[in-house]
């Protein structure tokens, strides 16, 4: 058979099982925008989704667009605005994937990039207060009030914006110091060093607004 055959069974088998279990339905996850699937599948999905192939493009909408919709509702606090920017995202995907270069992020890096922009597009059009929030990664969030998240976006509105950047990309999308290093274009020891600049400055901030228990002290 040839590879081409080969690589295309191997993902349309991938988004059968997939669309099997349930995922693509618009469910919140704790993590960032991570994917378990075989790094070489996601590389042959994204090369056969360029070029428009339909099972390419479902695959990677029933493994990413959870976790896209997740990290777009993180951002905006508002699930119905959420849904539509990520079917906007996965619907114009083949035609944003001329612009990506798997040699320079994982796709999950740059999959959450543009849903980062597109979030922003349209606090932007809506001219909305970005309502990003951060929790303690080992945190439910549906242990959080909507009373607390909303002190949480209050703490986080003070920061600078390189450290607020840092401190949502680390601790809600989930991304390492060497990614968001890459991202930013900054060196790991800058990343970490707003990092905690920026946990330092938001727990001040918190423990002014008496909720700060709400996000751990830095170490």
């Amino acid at each position: 058979m040839p590879t081409i055959s080969r690589n295309s069974d191997a993902v349309r088998l991938a988004a059968d099982g997939l669309q099997a279990a349930g995922t693509g339905a618009f469910r919140r996850r704790r993590a960032g925008i991570r994917s378990s699937a075989d790094e070489a599948l996601v590389r042959q999905a994204t090369d056969r989704a360029r070029d428009g192939d339909e099972q390419a493009l479902r695959f990677l909408y029933l493994q990413y667009s959870d976790a896209v919709f997740s990290y777009v509702s993180s951002i905006l606090g508002d699930v119905h605005a959420a849904e539509d920017i990520t079917q906007t995202v996965f619907s114009r995907l083949s035609i944003r994937l001329q612009r990506y270069k798997p040699g320079e992020a994982p796709f999950g890096t740059w999959i959450a990039r543009v849903a980062h922009n597109a979030a922003i597009d349209y606090m932007r059009a809506q001219r909305l207060v970005p309502a990003e929030e951060v929790h303690d990664s080992a945190a439910s969030r549906e242990d959080v009030s909507p009373e607390r998240l909303d002190v949480l976006r209050q703490a986080l509105r003070t920061l600078p914006g390189d450290q607020r950047e840092v401190v949502v990309l680390r601790f809600v999308v989930g991304m390492s110091a060497s990614e968001i290093g890459k991202r930013l274009g900054r060196s790991e020891p800058a990343v970490h060093a707003l990092q905690h600049k920026g946990r330092r400055r938001l727990r001040d901030e918190l423990i002014r607004l008496d909720a700060a228990p709400a996000v751990r002290a830095a170490a």
